[in-house]
């Protein structure tokens, strides 16, 4: 088996010492950092914008894994790629031209990346998977931390990855939504190759991140 990512997200961290925490998971293994944006409009919260991932940036040099649940998304995609995102995920809800919107993001020296919601289906990336860098399934409805892993999408990750393996892609399968030791290994046996966890990385505190990106490495091995 390929290095299994792990993407660790700042949602679910203590917002008065982001940097800090960054810097803090970035030490303890994490292979990228995750950054959820909400704009309380596509999804029901707010989180936060480019000027904190700005700050946030040089506390680590991992890949910033930046997933926009915004509508329009258009609008802001230089401000995030300015701000030091690496990887830049939109969904095809967010505006009405998403082909237009993944060139926007390669034409910003981005990688870019599509999120399905659980409603949507696999076909929506269809004609836009081979300009893709990375397809993130949410494995449960996006907008809040802490939520269960939604069952039903294991099968819509096995048949992402069928298609990519049979188009012969060099895309990473992300999933993020109620990732934890014990559900990492269905979502990595479905075909995912990288994983996102909140409440699993930092919810026994800064001195078991370690530890607790390790277990998630170790139960996507079993």
């Amino acid at each position: 088996m390929s290095q299994i990512l792990i993407s660790p997200s700042i949602l679910a961290a203590d917002f008065a010492c982001l940097g800090e925490e960054v810097r803090a998971i970035d030490e303890a293994g994490a292979d990228m950092i995750h950054v959820d944006v909400m704009d309380g409009h596509f999804v029901p919260n707010l989180t936060i914008g480019p000027a904190v991932i700005e700050k946030i940036r040089p506390y680590s040099r991992k890949p910033f894994d930046v997933h926009l649940m915004i509508s329009p998304v258009d609008t802001y995609l230089e401000a995030f790629a300015a701000a030091g995102a690496d990887i830049i995920t939109a969904h095809p809800e967010a505006g009405p031209h998403f082909h237009r919107t993944i060139q926007a993001i390669r034409r910003l020296g981005r990688r870019a990346g599509a999120a399905l919601n659980p409603s949507t289906p696999e076909s929506a990336l269809d004609y836009v998977l081979d300009e893709l860098d990375l397809v993130l399934v949410m494995s449960c409805n996006p907008g809040f931390g802490g939520q269960t892993f939604i069952e039903t999408q294991l099968r819509k990750i096995e048949s992402i990855r069928k298609t990519i393996d049979r188009r012969g892609l060099e895309v990473i399968l992300e999933v993020d939504g109620g990732v934890t030791p014990a559900t990492a290994p269905r979502a990595i046996d479905a075909g995912a190759t990288a994983l996102v966890a909140g409440s699993a990385v930092f919810g026994r505190g800064k001195s078991a991140y370690a530890d607790s990106i390790a277990a998630l490495r170790t139960s996507a091995r079993e």
